[in-house]
């Protein structure tokens, strides 16, 4: 890549369900940036904030880290943490895209709006999604289409990660019905980490309730490309202000496979690739998903997650120096806060890429790792 220019970074942003025990604690407290960020949005929380990070960093949490309380600011903080540390190495993202919660991290890098009232909203959020009926989602490996004489009015497609990948979602014991019903039909399904039935009509009133504090929200015009896996398109005017699309968020089919088959596009905002897609948060349910799309595949894109697969504190730091030899490979000068290049494996040996003995069993439990919310 010398001499060439770098090749234009996507990052994304996963949400609810990449969460797992221990997630980036070899970051927190040796990582001065991933820190800073963590400690500031959690500080904004106040006394539920410094809770959420006892119960984050402790062997046995007071509160479940699926739990809404816990996964949904841990996971924007974490969010916001990677992507900013990204930054500060001096790398500047062509364009972002988030899973569901993932899109409200995306919103504060792109500078949509700033973070104290970001997370002054989120708090309202999660308060909000707790008091909501208890459900849950539901991956299932089918088509959108295929799923339609399951579905009800209670339990709805949740998300569209890709044709034949998508989540269900509903609350108890509706959805355990339909699942019952997948069963018989001999569809194969895996519950996502998630307890709340987010992306249905069963958290719309919950949501709702949430508008107030989004409409105190002074937005602004990203500075980089957000494509919304909403909308599937980049985030402008008239949703980029609207307080109501912001906080029904949680209740809305979230379109992650159709946003990236747009951000992909040779026609679409920032032109055919080649990419580097670089997962800006806890887990590789994003990467996995990326690394199958047709156009990662043809036109020689790469993915690379930030995080390991698995908690550890050596994993967390060698992927960030993965990341780091990843980046300078595609053409990119990195400041002095990156990690220094890997000695030792080549790419042949790269952890971020799964091995033929463990692509089937991937294949399995993509969406538990793909995001839920």
């Amino acid at each position: 890549m010398n001499g060439a220019a770098p090749t234009p970074v996507i990052l994304m942003l996963p949400g609810q369900g990449s969460q797992y025990p221990g997630m980036a604690h070899g970051l927190y407290g040796t990582e001065a940036v991933f820190t800073r960020v963590v400690d500031e949005v959690l500080g904004l929380l106040g006394a539920e904030g410094r809770r959420v990070r006892d119960d984050w960093l402790a062997e046995r949490p007071l509160v479940d880290i699926d739990d809404v309380r816990r996964a949904q600011p841990l996971l924007f903080a974490l969010d916001v943490a990677y992507g900013t540390l990204l930054a500060s190495w001096g790398v500047r993202p062509v364009a972002l895209v988030g899973h569901s919660a993932g899109e409200y991290a995306a919103a504060v890098l792109a500078g949509i709006m700033n973070l104290p009232d970001a997370v002054t909203a989120l708090d309202a959020r999660v308060r909000a999604l707790a008091a909501a009926p208890p459900g849950g989602m539901v991956a299932v490996s089918a088509s959108p289409a295929l799923l339609t004489p399951w579905l009800t009015s209670q339990v709805v497609v949740g998300a569209v990660n890709a044709p034949t990948q998508v989540m269900i979602a509903g609350p108890e014991p509706h959805l355990s019905a339909v699942t019952d019903a997948l069963d018989a039909g001999s569809l194969t399904w895996m519950r996502a980490k998630a307890t709340t039935g987010f992306h249905s009509p069963s958290v719309e009133a919950a949501c709702a309730s949430t508008r107030p504090a989004y409409e105190r929200i002074a937005y602004k015009a990203p500075r980089t490309v957000v494509v919304s896996g909403y909308t599937t398109r980049p985030l402008a005017e008239p949703q980029l202000s609207d307080p109501g699309f912001w906080a029904m968020q949680p209740a809305r089919t979230v379109l992650f496979g159709p946003a990236l088959n747009h951000l992909l596009d040779g026609a679409g905002p920032v032109g055919g690739g080649p990419f580097l897609l670089v997962e800006a948060g806890p887990g590789q349910g994003l990467s996995m998903l990326a690394r199958r799309h047709t156009a990662v595949t043809r036109n020689g894109s790469a993915v690379v997650p930030l995080s390991p697969v698995r908690a550890g504190a050596p994993l967390d730091v060698k992927q960030l120096a993965t990341v780091a030899r990843k980046l300078r490979e595609h053409g990119h000068r990195l400041g002095h806060r990156a990690p220094a290049d890997l000695v030792g494996p080549t790419d042949s040996a790269d952890p971020t890429t799964p091995s033929p003995s463990t692509r089937q069993r991937e294949d399995q439990r993509w969406t538990a790792t793909a995001g839920a919310a």
